[in-house]
């Protein structure tokens, strides 16, 4: 009788360890712009403004600014809508951090997400890092292959990817057109 317990908590362990819930996934990516931290913040720091500089992203609507509780729908040209909120946007230490409200699994693969986007000097120039923290679009056990820890992060990794290229494109792209980011003629 006795070494019937501790067989049956033996077997539950087992079965435990095979068949396991999604894992916190981490998506963590930076891009070096030749341009100050001023002028990446003017194009990067505007929450609803990713459509701007984003390639993936065919349109972005905004409501309540760049403050907490802040929103934006972020509708991408594969298809699909992003809705995100604004935890926190700090001006001063050019960051800003958000989360997914409704996950859309057409737009991409995975259940929820929060990221945090900072711009920081770097030399002559700026560095800017898109950190994510995300789980997978099927929290099941057993999810399909396309809704699986690796499809979320490869779709991550491709969505931060893209929008760190355009930034950099958008940003210097400005600097040697003789433009400010955000329009002017330069002096």
């Amino acid at each position: 009788m006795r070494l019937a317990v501790p067989a049956a908590l033996l077997a539950l362990v087992a079965t435990a360890a095979i068949a396991h819930g999604p894992t916190p996934q981490k998506v963590d990516q930076s891009v070096t712009i030749a341009a100050k931290p001023e002028a990446v913040w003017k194009v990067v720091g505007d929450f609803a403004g990713i459509g701007t500089w984003h390639p993936d992203v065919a349109k972005a609507e905004g409501t309540d600014g760049n403050t907490s509780g802040g929103r934006r729908k972020v509708t991408l040209k594969a298809g699909g809508t992003l809705d995100e909120s604004l935890d926190e946007w700090n001006a001063q230490g050019r960051t800003y951090s958000y989360r997914l409200s409704d996950a859309d699994l057409k737009a991409l693969p995975v259940s929820s997400y929060s990221a945090t986007l900072t711009v920081s000097p770097d030399g002559e120039g700026s560095k800017v890092e898109w950190l994510g923290r995300f789980y997978r679009g099927d929290t099941g056990n057993e999810p399909p292959e396309e809704l699986s820890d690796a499809a979320g992060k490869a779709a991550m990794v491709r969505y931060f990817g893209d929008g760190l290229k355009g930034l950099k494109a958008k940003v210097e792209g400005e600097a040697a057109a003789g433009t400010m980011p955000d329009g002017r003629a330069k002096p």
